[in-house]
C-alpha cells in the first residue's frame, strides 16, 4: 500500500510543485534513469536511496525519485552543476 502522505511529503522536500487536487506528479526518475543521468550504476543510487542521501518514493517493488531531488543532491555535492 502507497504511503500518500509519504509520497507528498517526499515531494515537498524536494521542491516539485504540486498543482492543484489533482496533484500533479512529473519529473519522477526511476533508478535506472537516475543511473544513466549520474554515470554510475544502478546500485549506487539504490544505496543512496536506502542511505537516505537521496529522497526516493518506494512504489511496490521499485523506487521513484523527484528531479528536483536529484538536482539537489548533485549541487551539494558540486556547486558547480
Amino acid at each position: 500500500m502507497i504511503d500518500v502522505a509519504k509520497v507528498t511529503n517526499v515531494i515537498q522536500e524536494a521542491g516539485v510543485a504540486m498543482s492543484g487536487n489533482n496533484k500533479v506528479l512529473t519529473d519522477l526518475l526511476t533508478v535506472s534513469e537516475i543511473a544513466s543521468m549520474m554515470r554510475v550504476s544502478k546500485m549506487t543510487v539504490y544505496r543512496l536511496v536506502q542511505s537516505g542521501v537521496l529522497q526516493g518514493i518506494r512504489f511496490g517493488r521499485s523506487y521513484r525519485v523527484p528531479k528536483a531531488a536529484v538536482d539537489h543532491y548533485l549541487k551539494s555535492i558540486n556547486p558547480d552543476y
